[in-house]
């Protein structure tokens, strides 16, 4: 009886594999296997051209532009939506009257369409929009910048737009996580002696490992996946400063260059596992460890 019920589970979760295997295993192995052909649009026939395209990719200087764009707003975001997510999480989880409010008003962005922000802070980070005519205001016309024009800091404006949209999405979890660690914890601290600073430490950091886990992970992988950001308020400018690999691919399969696109598109599945895979199996260590 006990084998024929283990049997049964497996028929359920048929359905669901083969779905997963029709609407993505399958894809996938057409897309490694048309990422070394020259699959260009016009051309009457495809041919095989093994890891050329993908030599290309690093031997052109717009790419490797791209690919470190990439990495510059993925390290950005990481850190700054963590760091953001649980300051207010630390906030939000106090005895305030008006935390409800205040938890819905930092959740509020991340309901709104990423294009829907590019349109609003497109004006607002405009040489002579918001908020530079702000900063004159208050006498600080020393911070003024060209945001979304200065090649030097454009990928750090996208990167902080993204942080404000999802910071509280990222409160979110660890709010969860702070709100399932038990209050005899903090008291037993306390009895011990222990100062605020001391029981975030030992306390509260620690028991927020699995939360951590998950923020690091998406925020991660978000991040080097990127495309709505760039795309809404610079569309790869000024030139091409702010591209980033998702916007390539874009760019590529718009021009017909669908062999070198699927190449490159594999190429940034296989950054997402080469980074992600190794964080979370050392993240799920320590949160066993912990």
């Amino acid at each position: 009886m006990r084998r024929n019920g283990h049997l049964y589970s497996y028929w359920l979760v048929l359905p669901a594999l083969f779905i997963f295997g029709i609407f993505f295993v399958a894809p996938s192995i057409y897309g490694i296997y048309y990422s070394l052909t020259d699959w260009t649009i016009g051309k009457d026939s495809i041919s095989f051209v093994g890891i050329q395209n993908y030599i290309s990719i690093f031997k052109n200087s717009e790419l490797r532009l791209a690919i470190c764009n990439t990495f510059v707003y993925a390290i950005t975001v990481v850190i700054g939506k963590n760091l953001n997510g649980l300051l207010l999480a630390l906030a939000v989880n106090t005895k305030l009257k008006l935390r409800g409010y205040l938890r819905v008003v930092f959740f509020l962005p991340c309901v709104i369409s990423t294009i829907i922000i590019g349109l609003v802070f497109v004006p607002i980070l405009h040489p002579n929009g918001i908020l530079n005519s702000f900063l004159t205001a208050i006498g600080l016309d020393a911070f003024r910048q060209s945001w979304l024009v200065d090649r030097r800091i454009v990928m750090f404006t996208i990167a902080g737009v993204s942080i404000w949209q999802w910071t509280g999405y990222h409160m979110v979890v660890y709010l969860a996580g702070l709100q399932g660690i038990p209050q005899s914890y903090y008291e037993a601290a306390k009895i011990d002696g222990a100062s605020a600073l001391q029981r975030f430490r030992n306390v509260t950091f620690p028991m927020l490992a699995p939360a951590f886990n998950i923020n690091m992970l998406l925020s991660m992988i978000g991040g080097l996946k990127v495309f709505s950001e760039p795309y809404a308020l610079t569309n790869g400018g000024p030139g091409n400063a702010s591209q980033v690999i998702a916007l390539e691919v874009f760019s590529m399969f718009g021009r017909g260059q669908w062999g070198l696109g699927t190449a490159l598109n594999v190429t940034l599945t296989l950054f997402v596992s080469i980074i992600c895979v190794p964080i979370l199996i050392n993240m799920r260590k320590r949160e066993v460890e912990e």
